[in-house]
């Protein structure tokens, strides 16, 4: 075994051994991932069976973003849509076509709003340059449900277009800084038959792929030993090709 305490054999195990750790440390990351996304998919399958809780009892004072674990929660909340607000979100994909997805805030008792999104809408047939054909919003006061979706990030400009605020993704607190009342800290996906959805695409509500990650970290665990392993077989190999043969009697 001296003659693995050379520099050679030295660096190779060092470097096997660092590699090895490195790929744990990424299959670990996978994992949470996996996690991550099986906690979102239960959540998504309990929001069909469960009850629609109250909106405010999920969603926290205006300005205040929802942890992760209340995303695709399945809520309701009564009030009365604000069309003079309503944000068009452009170049929004819903089955493989790009048009409109439709936020119109819900004015609730408390004087606070809740951005709706109510469906998804396709372009006028004459262009970008013409306004698109979305079905008004109801009048009165309404019960909406649907679930919880985070913010988004990176907006990009908010701007008047077609007489409706228009930008690019659904970012709360960039969308509620043009609003003239203060705005809860996510928005909501609407069920298909919640009023002012009628007419508008639903949006579909994905279950994420967990598995890909539970695979990509299973990848890694194996890589892992194999560094190791194929070190061993190095120097099996290297041991097997320096001893010396002991010569025959016969």
């Amino acid at each position: 075994m001296r003659s693995l305490l050379t520099p050679r054999w030295l660096g190779i195990l060092l470097a096997a051994l660092l590699a090895s750790f490195v790929m744990v440390l990424l299959g670990r990351w996978q994992w949470s991932r996996y996690e991550l996304r099986s906690a979102v998919n239960d959540r998504i399958d309990a929001s069909t069976v469960v009850a629609p809780a109250p909106v405010r009892d999920i969603l926290g004072p205006p300005g205040t973003a929802p942890g992760d674990d209340h995303a695709w929660t399945r809520v309701t909340a009564t009030g009365q849509y604000d069309p003079a607000q309503e944000i068009l979100l452009r170049n929004r994909t819903v089955e493989g076509e790009v048009g409109y997805e439709v936020l119109t805030p819900l004015r609730l008792a408390d004087g606070t709003a809740l951005l709706v999104n109510r469906g998804w809408v396709k372009p006028n047939p004459q262009g970008i340059t013409a306004a698109p054909d979305v079905p008004a919003a109801p009048s009165g006061t309404v019960t909406v449900v649907g679930r919880v979706h985070l913010s988004e990030s990176s907006p990009g400009a908010i701007e008047q277009r077609f007489g409706r605020w228009e930008t690019r993704r659904a970012a709360v607190g960039p969308i509620s800084a043009k609003l003239p009342y203060p705005v809860l800290g996510a928005y909501i996906l609407a069920d298909g038959d919640t009023p002012g959805a009628q007419g508008l695409v639903p949006i579909p509500v994905s279950h994420e792929n967990a598995w890909l990650n539970l695979g990509y970290a299973v990848q890694w665990w194996i890589f892992s030993v194999g560094a190791l392993v194929g070190v061993a077989l190095l120097i099996r190999k290297d041991r097997r090709e320096t001893t010396p043969t002991t010569p025959s009697l016969t």
